[in-house]
């Protein structure tokens, strides 16, 4: 017990919480944008992968760390649209779809992979995003420019959500998309931006691993943040602000297994700290998902006209 209350009362755990959170703070927006426009996007976590891959790869071959960001979201936009083709155009299964983005975006970047570096025995290193020393708030401080911008998003995406025209459309299309084609919504160019929108924020969170959390790529480094993500959605019934508690208590539970592997004491197998985030979320999840409304709309293909 002693030791738990030294963990928590360590200023660096938190500041770990907060850096294992953007990732899953970025990556859920990005989903939840996508939910509420009625697409689901499983996706993720190859455009995860790709977004890591190509904004690194922008970086190591010289160019300015935020235009690797930008590479990353640019990825992300690409394969979103790609999925928009197929679900909202083509009114594809969207778990079909989402699955094969997933398998053709971690393949391609794999690949890409092999073919820039057929001959490395350990992965090439960048020089990452440094702490943001200048903001005089201690764990802040210690954190990357993601990171601050992982944060300003959530009331951004709020804001937009519920305070513009734009956001009404989206959801209106992911409740109700006969309503938002009778008043002269169109459903098909609100559900692209929204996929589009949200998989660049996928690319942006895979960034974030290999452009601020470390300084290289490589293979399994995503080790299944993207479906953690599709998790956070539901948990959080689909609001940017209770998506941001539950990334931060995703990444709470996920920094403190790692302080109690690291602490001498431990009397139980390094598998179930494993667990711990991941079976505590699951329970979350089960009491938070029972109550929440979702999309009405959601995964339903729609087909302008049908009724």
């Amino acid at each position: 017990m002693t030791d738990l209350f030294d963990i928590l009362a360590n200023q660096a755990f938190w500041v770990a919480v907060l850096r294992i959170a953007t990732p899953l703070i970025l990556g859920t927006l990005g989903v939840l944008l996508c939910e509420r426009a009625g697409v689901l996007n499983l996706g993720i976590e190859g455009i995860m992968v790709a977004g890591a891959f190509t904004g690194w790869l922008a970086v190591f071959l010289g160019a300015p760390l935020w235009i690797g960001v930008g590479v990353a979201a640019l990825t992300g936009a690409a394969f979103g649209l790609l999925h928009a083709f197929l679900t909202v155009a083509l009114a594809l299964s969207q778990h079909v779809s989402g699955l094969g983005i997933t398998l053709l975006a971690t393949a391609l970047s794999y690949y890409g992979y092999r073919v820039s570096f057929p001959k490395v025995t350990t992965p090439p290193t960048i020089t990452p995003f440094a702490a943001m020393d200048w903001l005089g708030v201690p764990i802040l401080s210690q954190q990357t420019p993601l990171t601050l911008l992982a944060l300003a998003l959530v009331p951004v995406i709020a804001y937009t959500l519920y305070r513009t025209p734009m956001g009404l459309a989206v959801r209106m299309v992911g409740e109700n998309p006969q309503a938002a084609e009778g008043q002269g919504v169109s459903v098909a160019a609100v559900r692209t931006g929204a996929i589009v929108a949200g998989s660049a924020l996928m690319g942006v969170a895979g960034s974030f691993l290999t452009l601020s959390a470390f300084n290289a790529f490589f293979f399994n480094m995503i080790n299944g943040r993207g479906w953690i993500c599709v998790a956070l959605v539901v948990f959080a019934s689909w609001r940017p602000g209770k998506a941001l508690l539950g990334a931060l208590l995703f990444a709470f539970f996920d920094a403190l297994q790692l302080r109690l592997q690291q602490s001498g004491d431990a009397v139980l197998p390094y598998q179930m700290y494993l667990m711990l985030p991941y079976v505590l979320s699951i329970v979350a999840l089960v009491l938070v998902a029972r109550k929440a409304s979702y999309p009405q709309a959601l995964m339903k293909p729609y087909r302008k006209g049908e009724r």
